[in-house]
């Protein structure tokens, strides 16, 4: 059997998930989110900032909040230093006279429970989680706290960048953070989101108190309380045009170590006290499409990879067979003649093409809807080129440490 009908199923899904992203992006609960009108209603709101050595940028991101058009009556911050290591006590201590700042000093036991130290100091309707590296627009919780007039919200995510990126690195990690914002969209109209991003969520006080707060997840808090309330009946909506920038990985060393903690949490939680959501019809579009795809995707990305160093290694053992001896330096000589009409147009590339300009073109519409700022076109381009080259290092390693029961740190 040839190497590529392995890949044929994977990509055959990747096209039907495109397919369905986009008759349900052009349904009339998805043009109902892009045109909503910003609510006049003033719940209060706490947001919980749960800080752990980000002394470099916890200043930039309470002055963010601070900066929030809000009622002051109704907004407040509550710090909570999960036993720093580095500077930040010090930096906070410019932030203790303010009135709508509380700071709370604890011993490190991890971002959930720093969340739960937050929650429990405060008494607000609608209580936000917001990373220390994360700095939000003016605009945003005006765009966010709407939501919540739906009694059946539980959760409201928002649209998430890459704070200034510079390097080709943060670049690609920008184009894949525009493509959620598309994704989470799309997905919120039909209750489909299985994780509410760290960096800005608000949740609805008294869900969360009715779940039992905060867990460590597999150091996946946000993907597990995510799962929580959709298992618990309760909708996760997301306000499209709610800016937050997210500090992101500068080396592929980083990226890899942050992405292997996002898919060993995703796998650990899913395979384990969530299994049961997995093809459950009773969660609609996440039991039976986005839960399943998400381990489809895992699975075709290895072995995607394999078929490709596969077919790079069967050529070119076979093109150095046909040369009959010739010299290394004939064999290594490079050739630049380049002619369309020999392109090699199998249905495995027409598929792959197929599925890279679907997913093109929803970074686009990303782009799109959330107005965000900035060219995109060097980030598309090494997502599309370098990406695939990185992605499979963390997705091989997060199933060999499932598999093997390996548990990584946090950072």
């Amino acid at each position: 059997m040839s190497a590529e009908l392995i890949s044929y199923p994977f990509l055959f899904a990747a096209i039907y998930f495109e397919v369905f992203l986009l008759l349900t992006f052009l349904s009339s609960p998805a043009r109902k989110g892009r045109e909503r009108v910003v609510s006049t209603s003033t719940p209060t709101v706490s947001l919980i900032v749960p800080c752990w050595n980000e002394e470099s940028t916890i200043e930039g991101s309470l002055n963010s909040l601070l900066a929030l058009e809000y009622p002051s009556d109704k907004l407040s911050i509550v710090v909570v230093n999960d036993g720093s290591t580095d500077n930040s006590k010090e930096v906070l201590k410019a932030f203790e006279g303010n009135p709508r700042v509380t700071i709370i000093h604890k011993e490190n036991g991890g971002k959930h429970t720093a969340l739960n130290t937050g929650i429990a100091a405060t008494d607000a309707e609608i209580v936000g989680c917001m990373d220390a590296d994360s700095f939000v627009e003016p605009s945003a919780l005006r765009e966010t706290v709407s939501l919540f007039d739906n009694p059946k919200v539980g959760a409201v995510t928002v649209a998430m960048s890459v704070h200034q990126p510079k390097t080709l690195i943060e670049a690609m990690q920008n184009v894949e953070y525009i493509l959620g914002i598309a994704l989470r969209h799309i997905l919120a109209s039909v209750n489909g989101i299985y994780v509410t991003p760290g960096p800005f969520s608000l949740y609805r006080r008294t869900v969360i108190e009715e779940l039992g707060g905060f867990r460590s997840g597999h150091h996946a808090e946000d993907m597990e309380m995510a799962l929580r309330l959709q298992r618990n009946g309760y909708w996760i909506e997301n306000a499209v045009r709610a800016r937050v920038y997210a500090q992101s990985p500068r080396t592929v060393r980083s990226l890899v170590k942050q992405r292997v903690r996002w898919t060993t949490g995703f796998l650990r939680n899913v395979l384990g006290e969530y299994r049961d959501m997995v093809g459950n019809p009773r969660f609609g579009t996440l039991g039976l499409i986005v839960l399943p795809l998400g381990f489809f995707a895992i699975v075709g990305g290895i072995l995607l990879t394999g078929v490709v160093v596969y077919r790079f290694i069967a050529d070119t053992v076979e093109a150095l067979l046909l040369t009959n001896g010739l010299p290394l330096s004939y064999l290594l000589t490079p050739r630049f003649s380049f002619d369309l009409f020999y392109f090699p147009v199998t249905v495995f590339v027409t598929l792959a093409m197929v599925a890279a300009i679907g997913s093109v073109a929803f970074i686009i519409v990303g782009k799109h809807i959330s107005q965000t700022p900035g060219r995109l076109t060097i980030g598309i381009l090494g997502w599309l080129f370098l990406y695939g080259l990185i992605a499979p290092f963390w997705l091989i390693r997060s199933v060999l440490d499932v598999a093997t029961g390996t548990r990584r740190p946090w950072r």
